[in-house]
């Protein structure tokens, strides 16, 4: 059997007190443990990492609180909800609990809506249940001519998005995904969604996600979890003007079924399933016809 890590004490140095944080995190499962030890000490510290290896060097001690914060990553609640923060290709945002962490996987999604966007004047975007507001305010960002508009229905959301993007000058709406902006049908350039898309009966193996990321940010309606992917996409094809380009964030496994959606209507071409860091099949993107058949009936 493994040694149970010993407490961390205020006697000890700052690089000792990573050291056996590490190994309290691994014991707990956590999957980056010595990344997460040396994010906690610089939060506290309010270094940036380059400062903090460099502290690790010297004979500097372990900052107060850090054991309080080391033991409360080890019940695996998330890192981002303790630091409050959360990284997002190059934005900094604010999250906490009631809104889902953005998660790196979901930065190519943006990519594909950034790549889209090149060489459009004054381009129109809407993203479709914002959460934190990751996308819309990345595209944002990075893309200085853009009129973007997010969408969210959350309460608790909607409070996170409008502390990240208000500085961004992003539009945020609260509203369903499935309804929304009914006033602005075939005004956008762009619509983007990572809507939730779990599975009623599937519980995340994750405890940082099954436990504190909330329910309605991630289980997609039905027992396939298709509900919400299913409603963002049609609400992208009454938004979007002919031509306009739709791209949707989904799970690994729906990729088959989406496209299948999706060339079902009538209503999309250039239908492309897109992979991400991992190599796995994560969004699917699809450009509306010029000219739109009515929308089939089951």
């Amino acid at each position: 059997m493994s040694e149970v890590p010993g407490p961390i004490g205020p006697e000890l140095s700052l690089a000792e007190a990573v050291r056996k944080a590490t190994a309290i995190l691994a014991a707990a499962g956590v999957p980056s443990p010595r990344v997460d030890a040396e994010l906690l000490a610089e939060h506290l510290l309010n270094v940036g990492l380059g400062r903090l290896r460099a502290l690790l060097l010297s004979d500097s001690r372990a900052p107060e609180g850090y054991a309080e914060l080391v033991a409360e990553r080890a019940q695996r609640v998330p890192l981002q909800h303790i630091t409050g923060v959360a990284h997002f290709r190059y934005l900094q945002l604010a999250v906490g609990p009631g809104v889902f962490v953005p998660r790196p996987e979901t930065e190519s999604v943006v990519q594909l809506v950034i790549d889209r966007l090149e060489g459009m004047a004054r381009p129109r975007v809407v993203d479709l249940g914002t959460g934190s507001g990751a996308i819309a305010g990345s595209i944002a960002h990075e893309v200085p001519g853009a009129e973007v508009v997010a969408v969210e229905f959350s309460e608790f959301a909607h409070a996170w998005a409008q502390k990240n993007l208000a500085p961004l000058g992003v539009e945020l709406v609260r509203g369903d995904l499935r309804d929304a902006l009914p006033e602005r049908s075939g005004t956008f350039d762009v619509v983007v969604s990572n809507p939730p898309y779990i599975p009623s009966e599937a519980i995340p193996n994750e405890p940082e996600v099954a436990l504190h990321d909330p329910p309605e940010a991630l289980y997609g309606g039905g027992v396939d979890g298709m509900e919400l992917p299913t409603a963002a996409a049609a609400s992208a094809a009454r938004l979007l003007v002919p031509g306009g380009y739709f791209v949707m964030e989904h799970a690994e496994v729906q990729s088959g079924w989406i496209a299948t959606m999706l060339k079902r209507t009538g209503l999309w071409s250039e239908i492309t399933s897109h992979r991400d860091l991992n190599g796995k099949e994560r969004a699917t993107s699809a450009v509306l016809a010029e000219s739109t058949p009515p929308l089939m009936k089951e």
